[in-house]
């Protein structure tokens, strides 16, 4: 399942990890992107996606899941610990959560660097104030073999928990 799947960007590499067996969900608030997801889905022929039009704060996420992805989206939730701690509860033992998305990095400097940055990520919803939210820190407190990588010089991330 992708929580803030956008467009569908990531549905191949799904698709190619669940197989014609497996199910994919992709939960979006957007309506725009969700109409781009379901072009997407048409196009490729496949027939084992849902979408769901829903804020992720209120999403109920089903039992049992094999995974869970969300790619530069979670951040943007202001109730992204109860977002993580939910999907934490649905996810089948040993499977994993994984969010990739942006930060601060903690080189000294970088604040003033990120700060500089952000007018070019206006265009994506992303503010300076999006700095203070750790979605990693809250899989670190509601999962099991918590990790933490950073990319782009610390101006990204991938997190990753296990049920």
């Amino acid at each position: 399942m992708e929580v803030g799947c956008g467009t569908g960007l990531n549905f191949s590499m799904l698709e190619r990890a669940v197989g014609t067996c497996g199910a994919i969900i992709g939960v979006d608030l957007t309506d725009g992107m969700l109409d781009q997801a379901r072009r997407r889905v048409e196009r490729e022929g496949w027939r084992n996606v849902q979408l769901v039009a829903c804020d992720a704060a209120r999403f109920q996420f089903p039992p049992q899941l094999g995974g869970i992805l969300s790619t530069f989206a979670l951040t943007l939730v202001p109730e992204y610990e109860g977002v993580i701690e939910r999907g934490a509860r649905a996810l089948a033992p040993g499977r994993r959560w994984v969010v990739a998305d942006l930060k601060v990095p903690e080189w000294p400097g970088a604040r003033l660097c990120a700060r500089a940055l952000v007018p070019f990520y206006r265009p994506f919803a992303v503010t300076f104030d999006l700095a203070e939210r750790h979605p990693w820190e809250a899989i670190a407190r509601h999962m099991k073999n918590a990790t933490v990588s950073p990319r782009f010089f610390g101006f990204a991330y991938v997190a990753t928990g296990q049920a």
